[in-house]
């Protein structure tokens, strides 16, 4: 390696991409070809980066199989910057064996870094925590060990540890630090700032009010029957329903939960439930079996007493119940979610998180841009799509799988 490449290689692994492009912006060798391609990266020129990457790769010959395998792994990188979640993870998985063989602990550990953050953004936290407890980074780059850091993070703040969270944080913030890498501590100061976000808002007894994540996980914690709005659910101590594939029968739980201790008149709950506006006697049998159902169902927390406008949540024991709700409203809340983190998300991308029908987001993006609250860039499989970040909220408890942990 001459030291052209070794000199930007080290300007690279130091943030310093436009010294890197300095030293071999005028080279089509296949070493300078990578190594541009990671400072296209870095600089957010990703569909450069990764033609560059490509072409790298094909220009290493046979026997420079773990200069190829390290081509894949900054290439997978660069499908994670762009939101692009439809490549096989199989051929990551391939260069990870390869750089295993090689004795290249640091890029095995990357490609497995990228791995785990690839599942984070699909929302599969069990997977996502698996991987990361098989990882060994002793004695690695600090770089690698704030990645690391962050992604463990990542995990305890979505399934609601925040002490936990705020310890991976601290090493993170450490990491970085001595790795001396700006976007390593600008991330770092982000994810920090979204524990004191508002991620929710609580209503009891008629009132509002915004919680911290810490705050909802001492609701959680609390005992007391909770209509999660957020997961669609109910919760109470170790107790979980899920409900989101249930909605007439979340519909009906939440209005009596935001209700108590009141009661809620027949015409409201058809109405909460079915969205019809003129009830009839179809309606109000309906009502009644719906009803029937979920009081089987909350039956271990709760009873559900008929009244003389309606029908009355009574929980049992000393049980107060608290309504969250996500700290923002509309149906596509989960979709701009996603979008917040300022990234660029492909449609399909999209789709793949939300576990949703790539024609459905596409309808809810729409809908979205006619609103003015997402834009695009690009066009055909390029296109992109951004919203602002919502300023002043974490929205964690919208994102996919946020909280299979602990509610089975």
């Amino acid at each position: 390696m001459d030291s052209l490449i070794t000199a930007a290689a080290r300007a690279l692994a130091g943030g310093d991409a436009v010294s890197a492009l300095k030293r071999v912006a005028l080279r089509d060798d296949p070493p300078a070809l990578a190594l541009r391609g990671i400072a296209m990266a870095q600089l957010g020129e990703y569909p450069r980066a990764r033609e560059l990457l490509r072409r790298a790769a094909r220009g290493f010959g046979a026997h420079e199989d773990l200069a190829r395998a390290r081509c894949v792994v900054a290439e997978a990188e660069v499908a994670l910057a762009m939101r692009d979640l439809r490549g096989s993870p199989h051929a990551l998985a391939a260069a990870t064996a390869t750089l295993d063989a090689r004795a290249d602990r640091a890029n095995a550990l990357q490609a497995r870094l990228i791995a785990v953050r690839r599942l984070l953004l699909l929302g599969h936290l069990d997977e996502a925590a698996s991987a990361l407890t098989r990882l060994d980074a002793r004695g690695q780059p600090p770089s690698l060990l704030a990645v690391a850091e962050l992604a463990a993070a990542e995990i305890a703040r979505r399934t609601l540890r925040t002490a936990t969270a705020q310890a991976a944080l601290a090493r993170a913030h450490e990491a970085a630090g001595r790795a001396r890498v700006p976007a390593l501590l600008a991330e770092v100061a982000e994810a920090r700032a979204a524990l004191d976000r508002p991620a929710a808002r609580r209503l009891h007894a008629g009132r509002e009010a915004l919680l911290r994540l810490e705050d909802v996980e001492a609701v959680l914690a609390s005992g007391a029957l909770v209509v999660d709005a957020c997961r669609r659910g109910l919760r109470a101590g170790e107790f979980w329903r899920p409900l989101a594939r249930r909605p007439v029968l979340f519909a009906l739980a939440r209005a009596l939960a935001e209700a108590w201790p009141g009661d809620v008149d027949r015409q409201t709950l058809i109405a909460r439930a079915f969205g019809a506006r003129r009830p009839n006697e179809s309606h109000r049998a309906r009502l009644r079996v719906e009803i029937g159902r979920l009081r089987a169902l909350v039956s271990p927390l709760a009873r559900i007493e008929a009244t003389v406008r309606g029908f009355a949540l009574m929980p049992r024991g000393e049980r107060a119940v608290i309504v969250l709700v996500p700290p923002i409203d509309g149906d596509q809340a989960s979709l701009l979610a996603l979008l917040a983190d300022g990234s660029g998300w492909s449609s399909s991308g999209i789709a793949l998180a939300l576990g949703a029908s790539q024609r459905t987001v596409q309808r809810a993006l729409a809908e979205l841009e006619a609103a003015g609250r997402v834009r695009s860039i690009g066009r055909a499989r390029a296109r992109r799509w951004l919203s602002p970040p919502l300023a002043g909220f974490t929205t964690t408890l919208l994102l996919p799988a946020a909280l299979p942990v602990g509610y089975t």
